[in-house]
C-alpha cells in the first residue's frame, strides 16, 4: 500500500520523503484546493519532481478545482508541464478539464479528487471511461461503503485512494457552499476559509462549534483497508507543519509494516490534534463524539512536541536499493556498475597498482563501496571481482563510488518533450433564452395558492416524501450524499411508481443509477458546472437541463455554452453544507428539533437545518433574491426557485414579483452573482 503525503512547502517535501512517504501530492501556482499553502512555481514544482523521483518516491499534482472558461488553456498548460517532468498523476475535480487533459496530455495519469462526491460504487464506470486510473473516495464513507468501491474498482482496474489523518470537512465532500456564501472565498476554488470552525450552535450558546469535526484518524482499520484493497493511503495537511507531515508519515507507514506504532502515534496527537480523533463515519458510529476543536491544551502539546520530531527527518533515507558490481584487474581500469532495476550506470578509473605491501583485501572493498550514507541508495546485493595482489587506494574507491551514485541519480530523473497538443474548441451549443421557471418546494401545501402553471417547465419535490403534481413536470431531488445505493433505488422507483418524470441529481453515481431506470436526468448544482466542456460532456452522458454553478459571477455563468438546456438558481435559501452527522441532531437530539432545526452563528445569524432522515443540509441564512435582474437572467433556460420555509402565501407572491421584475424588499443576497469570488 502506498503512503501518500501532504506537501505544500520545499521544507514540507523533505520532511514527507525522508519520514517515508512513497508518494506526495502537491499544487502549482495555481489550479489546487490549497491555494494558500506556499506551492510550487514551474522551477519549483521540477526540482520538488527531480528531488523526489530520484529517492523513487511518486509525484501527484493536484488540479483538483473547477475552472472556468477563461481559465482551460492556463490548466492545462501546468498539466503539460507535469506531464513533460513525468509528473506521476495528476488530481482533477474538473469533469470538462479531465475530459481535455485525457488527450491534451495522454502520459499523466487521472485521479479522480475527492472533490469529485465520489461515495459509491456506480460512479466508477463513468470515471473509467473518462479515462481516470484512481479515485480518491469521499471522506464521510463507512466501511462497507469502501467495501463496496472496492469491490467494484478491482472488476474495472481501477485504484482506490482513502484519506486515513487529517482533517475533516463537515460538509459532503465537493458540495460545501459555507465559505464563499459567507466570505467570498469557495473550497471548490481551492480558498476555504474553514468558516465552520467558526462558532455554530443549535442551543443558543456562542461557544459552541456544532460544525467542527475531530481530525479523522483511521490508524486502526490498516489491516481492513489493506484487505479491501486499498492502493493509496492518504494524509491530509498541505497547510500544516513540516513536523506533522512527517510524523503523520511515519506514523502511517509504520502501521502499513506492520510496526509498533505507540510512540510515533503519541507525537502525531500531541502535534496536532482537535480534542482528539475520531474515525465515526467509517465505524459507522456517528454522533456528538465526532466534534471537537483546537483547545488551549493543544496547542501547548504542540509546542512541546515539536523538537522531538525533528530526528524523523534528519538524515537522507535510504530505500532505493541498488546492485553493486566491481572489477578490479591489472593493466585494466576499475570497473564500478551500480543498478537499480532500471537504470545501470558504469564509471571507470584508473588501472590499480601492484601491491607493495598487503594488498587490498576484498572486504575492504566491499566495505568502501557500501559506505552510501547521504543517499537515498542501499545497497542490496555486492559482487566484487578482485585479482590478487592489488593495491586499491581507499580515495580511488571512494571517488569511483560518488562518480556513480551521482550518474545513477541524475539517470532517475527523466523529462519528456512538452506536449503540443492543442486544446479543442470551447462548445458553442446553442442560444439560451429564458422560457419559465423550475419549482422547488418541500410540501404539497406550498403550492395551494399557484393556480397557473403555464409558464413552470417543472416541480421539484424531495426524494424522500415525494408526491406528483399535475399538469407539470415533476423530479425528485435527490440528496447530495449517498449512504447507499438501494436506498436511492427505492427512492427513484417509488417516484416512477407516482408517475414523476425525473430526478435532480447531485453526483455521478445518481446520474448511472437514473439512467439505468429510464429515469430523466436534471443536473443538479452538485454536479460544480463552472465551464462550458463540462455542461457538456455531462449532455453527451444523458443530462439534458443542468444547473450552473451558483458559486460563479452571473456574466460567467450566462458565458456557459452547451447543447443542454441551462437552469439557473435565482431564488432561494442556498443549501450550504449537506452533512452526514446532523450538528443540531449532536448538539439538542432529534426529538427537540422537531423539524425545525437551526444553528446560530456568532452574529446572531439563525440558519436552517432540514433533514431527510440521512443526510442533513444548512441553508443559508436569508435567501437568494434575483427577481428584478431580469437582464441578467434572459440568458438561462430557465430560473430555479428554491423553496424551503416559505408559506403558500410566500411562495406566490416570490412567483409573481419574478414574472413582474418587481425587487425584493425583505433581507436577501445577491449570492455571488455579483461578488469577485476568489
Amino acid at each position: 500500500m502506498e503512503v501518500l503525503s501532504p506537501v505544500g512547502t520545499g521544507e514540507m517535501l523533505v520532511a514527507a520523503v525522508r519520514s517515508g512517504a512513497d508518494a506526495v501530492y502537491l499544487g502549482g501556482a495555481a489550479f489546487n484546493a490549497r491555494r494558500g499553502a506556499e506551492n510550487f512555481d514551474n522551477e519549483q514544482l521540477k526540482n520538488a519532481v527531480e528531488f523526489c523521483h530520484k529517492r523513487g518516491v511518486k509525484v501527484y499534482l493536484t488540479l483538483n478545482i473547477v475552472v472556468r472558461d477563461d481559465e482551460i488553456e492556463s490548466a492545462v498548460s501546468l498539466a503539460k508541464v507535469a506531464e513533460s517532468l513525468c509528473v506521476d498523476g495528476v488530481i482533477v475535480q474538473d469533469l470538462g478539464l479531465a475530459q481535455i487533459l485525457k488527450t491534451a496530455t495522454p502520459n499523466l495519469a487521472l485521479h479522480a479528487s475527492t472533490q469529485m462526491s465520489v461515495q459509491s460504487e456506480s460512479a466508477l464506470p463513468f470515471l473509467k471511461e473518462m479515462g481516470f486510473k484512481r479515485v480518491v473516495v469521499a471522506r464521510e464513507m463507512s466501511k462497507s461503503q469502501m467495501e463496496k468501491i472496492c469491490k467494484k474498482a478491482k472488476e474495472l482496474n481501477l485504484e482506490i485512494e482513502v484519506f486515513v489523518h487529517g482533517a475533516l470537512c463537515m460538509c459532503v465532500s465537493g458540495q460545501c457552499m459555507l465559505s464563499s456564501m459567507l466570505g467570498t472565498r469557495s473550497g471548490n476554488r481551492g480558498l476555504c476559509a474553514g468558516t465552520c470552525r467558526l462558532p455554530f450552535t443549535a442551543k443558543n450558546n456562542s461557544d459552541d462549534y456544532a460544525l467542527s469535526l475531530k481530525d479523522l484518524s483511521l490508524l486502526e482499520h490498516i489491516e481492513e483497508l489493506k484487505n479491501m484493497g486499498v492502493a493509496s493511503l492518504k494524509i491530509e495537511g498541505r497547510m500544516k507543519r513540516p513536523e506533522y507531515v512527517a510524523v503523520a508519515t511515519a506514523t502511517v507507514k509504520g502501521a502499513v509494516n506492520n510496526e509498533d506504532i505507540r510512540e510515533n502515534a503519541q507525537l502525531l496527537k500531541d502535534v496536532f490534534t482537535r480534542s482528539g480523533f475520531t474515525d465515526g463515519y467509517f465505524a459507522d458510529n456517528i454522533g456528538a463524539d465526532m466534534f471537537g476543536i483546537r483547545t488551549k491544551d493543544d496547542v501547548l502539546k504542540t509546542k512541546d512536541a515539536l523538537p522531538k520530531i525533528h530526528n524523523l527527518y534528519r538524515n537522507e533515507r535510504q530505500s532505493v536499493k541498488i546492485d553493486i558490481t566491481f572489477s578490479a584487474k591489472e593493466n585494466a581500469p576499475l570497473s564500478l556498475t551500480v543498478c537499480d532495476g532500471e537504470n545501470t550506470v558504469t564509471v571507470l578509473g584508473d588501472a590499480p597498482e601492484k601491491a607493495q605491501n598487503r594488498p587490498t583485501e576484498k572486504e575492504t572493498v566491499e566495505t568502501a563501496l557500501k559506505k552510501l550514507g547521504g543517499t537515498p541508495f542501499v545497497c542490496e546485493k555486492c559482487s566484487i571481482q578482485l585479482e590478487n595482489g592489488l593495491f586499491l587506494s581507499a580515495a580511488a574507491l571512494n571517488s569511483l563510488r560518488r562518480d556513480a551514485v551521482e550518474k545513477l541519480l541524475n539517470r532517475r530523473f527523466k523529462t519528456r518533450p512538452l506536449s503540443q497538443t492543442q486544446i479543442p474548441l470551447k462548445p458553442q451549443g446553442e442560444s439560451h433564452k429564458n422560457s419559465g421557471f423550475v419549482l422547488s418546494v418541500q410540501s404539497e401545501k406550498q403550492l395551494e395558492n399557484v393556480d397557473d402553471f403555464s409558464n413552470i417547465y417543472a416541480v421539484v419535490v424531495p426524494a424522500h416524501k415525494p408526491f406528483k403534481v399535475s399538469g407539470v413536470k415533476c423530479f425528485i431531488e435527490l440528496s447530495n450524499g449517498i449512504k447507499t445505493e438501494e436506498t436511492v433505488l427505492k427512492q427513484i422507483k417509488k417516484a416512477k411508481e407516482l408517475g414523476l418524470d425525473g430526478a435532480v441529481v447531485h453526483n455521478l453515481a445518481h446520474l448511472a443509477l437514473c439512467k439505468a431506470e429510464n429515469f430523466e436526468v436534471f443536473g443538479g448544482m452538485g454536479l460544480n458546472v463552472y465551464n462550458s466542456f463540462t455542461a457538456e460532456k455531462l449532455k453527451e452522458n444523458g443530462v439534458n437541463l443542468l444547473t450552473v454553478s451558483p458559486e460563479m459571477q452571473i456574466k460567467n455563468a450566462a458565458n456557459v455554452r452547451t447543447t443542454a438546456k441551462t437552469a439557473l438558481f435565482a431564488y432561494g435559501r442556498m443549501p450550504l453544507m449537506t452533512t452526514r452527522n446532523c450538528p443540531v441532531k449532536a448538539q439538542i437530539g432529534c426529538k427537540k428539533c422537531g423539524g425545525n432545526g437551526a444553528l446560530t452563528d456568532r452574529t446572531g445569524k439563525v440558519f436552517p437545518v432540514t433533514c431527510d432522515g440521512e443526510f442533513s443540509r444548512l441553508l443559508n441564512c436569508v435567501p437568494v433574491y434575483m427577481g428584478d435582474k431580469k437582464d441578467d437572467l434572459k440568458n438561462f433556460d430557465y430560473l430555479y426557485l428554491s423553496f424551503t420555509t416559505e408559506t403558500a402565501d410566500e411562495v406566490l407572491e416570490i412567483l409573481e414579483n419574478y414574472k413582474n421584475g418587481i425587487p425584493d424588499t425583505k433581507d436577501f443576497t445577491r449570492g455571488l452573482y455579483y461578488r469577485n469570488v476568489e
